[in-house]
């Protein structure tokens, strides 16, 4: 099972990382670092699966690919930004963590702009119009 690889990675990176810690701090996080990459690595093709049945389901029910390709930049924006926010909080900089979070947020408000536009737009349709 793949998540049992995953938690077994992770477990022994944390028990390397430890004891290296206590020596050489700064080898100690390219650990933290390396291992948030490889375990990474190891979830895309579920990744990849989780999206492929997504975008089956969305031309099913005839969703733009527009909207469903900046949700997915969305939904990869948020992981990112936790990823990168988290490895700098780890190397004691949660200031500088706190921007990347603020700039990730930012970044997804930007991206679902048109999707809100288009919500507006929608139920802007649905209200009468007001005869004053």
């Amino acid at each position: 099972m793949d998540i049992i690889h995953i938690v077994l990675f992770a477990i022994t990176s944390a028990m390397i990382y430890l004891i290296v810690k206590e020596v050489q701090p700064n080898i100690a996080f390219v650990i933290l670092f390396i291992t948030a990459i490889i375990i990474f690595i190891f979830i895309i093709e579920q990744v990849k699966t989780i999206i492929s049945f997504i975008q089956i389901l969305a031309r099913k029910a005839s969703i733009q690919t527009y909207y469903l390709d900046t949700i997915f930049k969305i939904i990869g924006i948020a992981y990112i930004v936790e990823i990168a926010a988290n490895l700098v909080k780890d190397a004691g900089l949660s200031s500088l963590a706190s921007k990347i979070e603020l700039a990730g947020k930012i970044f997804i408000l930007l991206l679902a702009l048109p999707i809100i536009q288009a919500v507006i737009e929608m139920i802007i349709q649905f209200i009468p119009a007001s005869s004053h």
